[in-house]
C-alpha cells in the first residue's frame, strides 16, 4: 500500500477540513430570489412573448414571481406537515398557514393571474391556484418528503425531478397493481392463519402494516435492476415471521413446524435454540431474470442490536465482492427495518447512522424502513420523543426521509422504489417512515385497551389494508369484485397443505459451516482438539517481518520519538532479546498476512495505540501522509482503523464482519478493558450466545488492555469475571496474556 496518498495529498489545511464546502452551486429557487436576476428574467420572457412591460409592471411581476418561488420553497420544506399520513386520522392536522397562497400575499383574484416561473415545477407560467394544486398533490398526498435539510444540490434535484410536477403521479400497471394486492393479501391471510391455528401464541404479527410486504419486494426487484446482487436485512420481531415467509421465502411448513414445538435444526445439533421470531434465514429470489441473494440476520430481543451486525456483514461482503470505493457500493445492500419507538429511542440507531461515509465502516448507504405503529409497547409517541417524527434523528446525516401512509400499498411501494433509486445513485442512507397501526397488542395476548382505548376503538372499526385496496382497484376497473376473494381462497388452501406437511417435516441439515465457513466444524473432542496447533513461524519469515516493521522509507519524516521506538525494534531483531508487546503483536499480524489471512483491527485510537505502544500507522510530520508498514506484507489485507467514539455499534459492526469472513482475524480493542461494558449487549447476546441460539460461529477477538498502573479503578480491570461467567459449552476463550510470546501465539492460534 505504501503511502495512503488518497487521504491527504489532494487537500491543504488540517486533516479534519471539510472538502467541497461551502457549496459553490445553488438550486433554482435560491438563485431566483435575487430581485435583479428575477426582474431581468421576467423582462426577457416578456420580450420573447412579444410584450413590453413598464418599470412598474416589471417590478410587480418580478415581486409576484419571487413570492411564488417562496411559496414553492415552503412546500418543499414543510409540505410533509400537511400530508395525509395517518390511516387512523388521529394525527391529521390543518394545513399550516405558510402553505396557503394568502400567507404569501396572493389574495382573491391574484390567485388566478398567470405568473412567470421560469421552469420551476416544470412550468414556464402558471396561476397561483394551479401552482398550489400541483404542490399539494406532490407534497401533501399519501407521501410526504423531507429533503430540504440536505446540503447537496444534486441530491435535492434528483428527488425533485422524481417528485415534482403536474405529471408526477404514483402509477403502476394493471399487472403491477394486482401483484401489490396479491402480496398484501398474502401478508394479511398468513397472520390470520397463524392466529386461527395457534390461538394465543405470540407471533408479533405485522397486522396493520402489511403494505411493507410488496414494498420490500420492490426493493429486491428494482434493486436488482440497479445492480444489487445481495441484500442483508436486520429487523426486530414485529412482522419478522411475515418477512421470513413472504419476502425471504422461508417455507411455510418449516415455520409451522417451529410453531408446533419442532426445532429448526436436526436433533443431533444441540444448542439452546431460540424463539421463532428471533431466527434468521437466507435465500435467493429472482425477478426479471436477475437473482438476488438475501439473508436476514438473527436478532435478540434488544430491538436495534442487529443494526451494526448487518452493517459489518455488508462491509465484509463488499470487500469480498470488490465492491468498495468510488463508483462502487452497488452490489451489496443493507436494509434495516425498525419500529418507530425504537428508532427514536435507542442510541444504537444514531451510532450506526454515524458510520455513513466513514472510512472502514461506510457501506454505501442503508435503506431504513420504519414500521410506524404510532405506539411503543404501551407508550404513545408524545411520551417517547419530543420531535414530530421518529425519523428526525436521521436528519443528522442528511438522509432523505419519505413519510408514507401505510393504507396505500402503491404509495409505500413507490417510496421504496424511490429509496433504492436514491441509494444506488448517491450511496447514502435513506429512510422510509410508513405510518400504520398495530391491530393487536404488543403481542397477541396483550390487551391494548388498558392504555390506548381511543386508538384501539378506532383500530377495531378500521378495515384492513387489503379490503381498502381491493375496493379501490375494483373501482378503477383494474380487478373485478371477486378477484380478492379468489386470491384469498387459493392462498389459504396452499397454507392448509403446508400446515399438513409441517407434521412430518424434519430438518436434514444444520444451517452453519456452509458457504465461506465450509471446512470449519465443531471440535470432535472439546478437551484437546484445539491444543495441538503449531503456531511458530520460520526464522526467514521472522527476520523479514522484522525488517518490514523497523525500516523507515527515505521520503517519510517520522516523529522523533517514534524514531527511537523503531530503533529499539531493530535492536530487538539484531540481539534476539527484549521483544515487547507491540512487536509480538505485529509479528503475529504480519505472519498471518503472509499466509493469506486478512487482519482487521478497529477501536478508538488503534493506529497509534491508546498507550502509544502500537504505531501500526506512521504519520509524516510534514504532510500527515500515512504509512502502514504491515500493508507491505504480500497476500493478506491489513486494515487498522481509528473507529468512531462508540463501543456498542463498533463492536457489533466488527462482530458482523467476522460473521461473514472467517479468513480474517477481526479484533476490536477497548481503549481500556473496562470500556467494553458499553458494548455489553453485543457481548452477551451475540458473542457469548449466538452459536447456541442460532448456530452462528464467530472468531472475533476482544483486546481488553488493563493493568495496575495507578490510573484508578476505571482502568485497572477488564472485569474478566463477567466473561468467565459467560463461559459455557466451549463458546469463548478468556485469555490472561502474561508475555509478548503468549500474545503472538494466541493470536496465531485463533486463526489456525
Amino acid at each position: 500500500m505504501g503511502f495512503e496518498t488518497h487521504d491527504f495529498e489532494a487537500e491543504r489545511g488540517p486533516s479534519w477540513q471539510r472538502t467541497g464546502w461551502p457549496l459553490a452551486d445553488t438550486d433554482d429557487l435560491t438563485a431566483s430570489l435575487d430581485p435583479t436576476q428575477m426582474t431581468a428574467a421576467v423582462k426577457a420572457a416578456a420580450q420573447k412573448a412579444g410584450r413590453s412591460l413598464s418599470e412598474a409592471e416589471l417590478t410587480e411581476a418580478a415581486g409576484a414571481s419571487i413570492r411564488a418561488m417562496l411559496l414553492v420553497r415552503t412546500f418543499r420544506v414543510r409540505g410533509h406537515l400537511a400530508a395525509d399520513l395517518d390511516p387512523l386520522g388521529i394525527q391529521k392536522q390543518d394545513i399550516p398557514a405558510d402553505l396557503t397562497p394568502e400567507y404569501h400575499g396572493f389574495v382573491g383574484a391574484e390567485q388566478d393571474k398567470p405568473i412567470y416561473l421560469g421552469g420551476v415545477m416544470g412550468l414556464e407560467r402558471a396561476t397561483v391556484r394551479e401552482l398550489v394544486a400541483i404542490l399539494r398533490a406532490n407534497y401533501c398526498g399519501k407521501v410526504g418528503l423531507e429533503y430540504m435539510h440536505i446540503s447537496d444540490v444534486e441530491e435535492r434535484r434528483f428527488l425533485q425531478d422524481r417528485f415534482e410536477g403536474a405529471d408526477k403521479t404514483i402509477d403502476f400497471t394493471p399487472n403491477g397493481k394486482k401483484a401489490i394486492l396479491n402480496k398484501v393479501i398474502e401478508g394479511e391471510e398468513y397472520e390470520k392463519f397463524l392466529a386461527r391455528k395457534y390461538v394465543g401464541t405470540k407471533r408479533f404479527g405485522l397486522d396493520g402494516g402489511e403494505s411493507m410486504i410488496p414494498a420490500l419486494e420492490a426493493v429486491i426487484k428494482y434493486g436488482g435492476q440497479l445492480g444489487v446482487r445481495e441484500i442483508v436485512y436486520g429487523m426486530a420481531h414485529r412482522g419478522r415471521l411475515n418477512v421470513l415467509a413472504n419476502v425471504m421465502a422461508k417455507p411455510y411448513r418449516v415455520i409451522f413446524h417451529e410453531f408446533q414445538g419442532g426445532t429448526a435444526n436436526p436433533e443431533d445439533v444441540g444448542g439452546s435454540g431460540d424463539v421463532k421470531y428471533h431466527l434468521g434465514t437466507s435465500t435467493d429470489r429472482e425477478f426479471d431474470g436477475i437473482s438476488v441473494h438475501m439473508s436476514l440476520v438473527p436478532n435478540p430481543s434488544h430491538l436495534e442490536a442487529v443494526n451494526p451486525v448487518v452493517l459489518g456483514k455488508v462491509r465484509a461482503q463488499q470487500v469480498w465482492r470488490d465492491d468498495l470505493g468510488k463508483g462502487k457500493h452497488n452490489q451489496v445492500l443493507p436494509v434495516l427495518i425498525h419500529g418507530d419507538a425504537a428508532f427514536a429511542g435507542q442510541g444504537i440507531v444514531w451510532e450506526c447512522l454515524g458510520f455513513s461515509g466513514i472510512r472502514g465502516y461506510n457501506t454505501g448507504g442503508c435503506v431504513h424502513f420504519i414500521v410506524n405503529n404510532q405506539i411503543g409497547f404501551t407508550t404513545s409517541p408524545q411520551f417517547s420523543r419530543g420531535s414530530p417524527y421518529p425519523s428526525d434523528v436521521a436528519k443528522g446525516v442528511q438522509a432523505p426521509i419519505i413519510h408514507v401512509n401505510g393504507d396505500d400499498p402503491e404509495a409505500v411501494t413507490f417510496a421504496c422504489k424511490l429509496a433504492i433509486d436514491f441509494r444506488q445513485t448517491f450511496k447514502r442512507d435513506v429512510v422510509i417512515d410508513m405510518w400504520c397501526y398495530r391491530r393487536f397488542g404488543h403481542n397477541e395476548g396483550d390487551e391494548p385497551m388498558f392504555t390506548q382505548p381511543l386508538m384501539y376503538a378506532k383500530i377495531g372499526k378500521h378495515p384492513p389494508v387489503s379490503e381498502l385496496y381491493a375496493a379501490r382497484l375494483a373501482a378503477e376497473g383494474a380487478v373485478d369484485e371477486s378477484y380478492a376473494q379468489i386470491v384469498i381462497d387459493g392462498f389459504n388452501a396452499y397454507l392448509e397443505k403446508e400446515f399438513e406437511a409441517a407434521g412430518s417435516y424434519k430438518p436434514n441439515e444444520a444451517d452453519w459451516f456452509a458457504g465461506r465457513w465450509s471446512g470449519f466444524n465443531r471440535p470432535v473432542d472439546p478437551e484437546t482438539a484445539r491444543r495441538n496447533v503449531a503456531t511458530g513461524i520460520e526464522a526467514k519469515l521472522f527476520d523479514s517481518l522484522g525488517r518490514t516493521i523497523s525500516t523507515v522509507p527515505e521520503d517519510l519524516t517520522i516523529h522523533r520519538t517514534l524514531g527511537r521506538v523503531i530503533d529499539a525494534k531493530r535492536e530487538m531483531f539484531q540481539s534476539g532479546e527484549g521483544f515487547d508487546w507491540a512487536t509480538g503483536e505485529a509479528l503475529a499480524f504480519g505472519s498471518l498476512l503472509s499466509e493469506g489471512y486478512g487482519v482487521r483491527l478497529s477501536g478508538q485510537d488503534c493506529g497509534r495505540g491508546t498507550f502509544s505502544q502500537r504505531h501500526a500507522v506512521w504519520v509524516d510530520q510534514n504532510t500527515e501522509r500515512k504509512y502502514v508498514p504491515l500493508s507491505q506484507v504480500p497476500h493478506g489485507r491489513f486494515d487498522v482503523l481509528d473507529s468512531p467514539l462508540s463501543e456498542y455499534a463498533v463492536l457489533g459492526f466488527e462482530y458482523g464482519y467476522a460473521l461473514t469472513d472467517p479468513k480474517t482475524l477481526v479484533l476490536w480493542e477497548a481503549q481500556f478493558g473496562d470500556f467494553a461494558n458499553g458494548a455489553q449487549i453485543i457481548i452477551d447476546q451475540y458473542i457469548a450466545a449466538a452459536e447456541a441460539k442460532w448456530l452462528r460461529a464467530n472468531g472475533i477477538v476482544l483486546l481488553l488492555p488493563h493493568g495496575f498502573e495507578g490510573q484508578g479503578p476505571e482502568h485497572s480491570s477488564a472485569r474478566l469475571e463477567r466473561y468467565l461467567q459467560l463461559c459455557a459449552q466451549d463458546n469463548i476463550q478468556v485469555c490472561n496474556i502474561t508475555t509478548p510470546a503468549n500474545y503472538f501465539h494466541v493470536l496465531r492460534r485463533q486463526m489456525h
